[in-house]
């Protein structure tokens, strides 16, 4: 296991990913960030377990990473493209579970990868992972004839929608099916919508309490319904995810660059 910092530390991901590395027998948490004013900051980072690390809690970048091979960032988009730039700059490399980046973020942290070895992936569960592959193989195997519609569920404060995980699938369907996910994602229907395109892609997303995720994937035909589903009661198949993008990382050879996924950390 490499030294790996953590963004985000005084959330529930953040908090999942320090118990994760602090149980991994291998673990060794080096770093743990955290936004300006956050009451945490200060206080060691294995507090909330009763135990004592080392580390405090802390806002400052070169603190939090510089003693850092892998950075795991499970925050916002300009908290996340904030940690690469500093992580570039420390040759720091970096898993990215973040979700909700606009066109323009995503080519920052295409660029940001050009300078470091990244990891980024909507859903660092294996289990989603595995799903995608069988979204895509069901998408070719049925073809045009199956509507496709992508339902999701999350809680209640989850800022963006549809969720990382939904788009992902999205655009796994629409390359399958030879389609632009931009133009065929329909995302909102109210009112008097007419017959379904044939080409479309739909969406529902629900908010809710505390659901941690639930992903369905209908492929409605003449006669069946054929459903694909991932459902998460804990985040910390998230955590054991991260945890394995993290050694992949660390096993590549000096200098390494580039925007890998997790079909690379799974050999998928």
């Amino acid at each position: 296991m490499p030294r790996i910092a953590i963004a985000g530390g005084s959330g529930r991901m953040g908090r999942m990913l320090i118990e994760a590395v602090l149980a991994s027998p291998d673990g060794q948490l080096s770093g743990v960030l955290d936004v300006p004013g956050s009451p945490a900051l200060g206080q060691d980072a294995g507090a909330f377990l009763g135990r004592s690390t080392g580390v405090a809690i802390t806002a400052d970048l070169h603190q939090g990473l510089v003693d850092a091979q892998v950075l795991i960032d499970f925050t916002r988009p300009e908290g996340t493209l904030a940690h690469l730039a500093a992580c570039q700059a420390l040759g720091v490399r970096a898993v990215v579970g973040t979700t909700g980046f606009s066109p323009e973020q995503k080519a920052r942290l295409g660029a940001h990868a050009q300078q470091l070895a990244l990891v980024f992936a909507p859903n660092m569960s294996v289990g989603v992972n595995v799903v995608l592959q069988l979204l895509k193989q069901a998408a070719l195997a049925l073809g045009p004839d199956y509507d496709i519609e992508v339902l999701e569920a999350h809680h209640r404060h989850k800022v963006d929608a549809p969720s990382g995980t939904a788009l992902a699938m999205g655009e796994v369907l629409a390359r399958a099916r030879g389609r632009d996910l931009a133009r065929d994602g329909v995302f909102a229907r109210h009112g008097h919508t007419g017959e379904r395109d044939p080409g479309a892609i739909g969406f529902a997303t629900l908010r809710g309490g505390d659901i941690v995720g639930d992903h369905t994937v209908m492929f409605c035909g003449t006669g069946e319904r054929i459903e694909i589903s991932h459902k998460s009661s804990s985040r910390a198949n998230y955590a054991e995810g991260s945890l394995r993008a993290a050694r992949y990382l660390a096993a590549l050879p000096p200098g390494s660059t580039g925007l890998y996924g997790m079909n690379d950390v799974l050999g998928l």
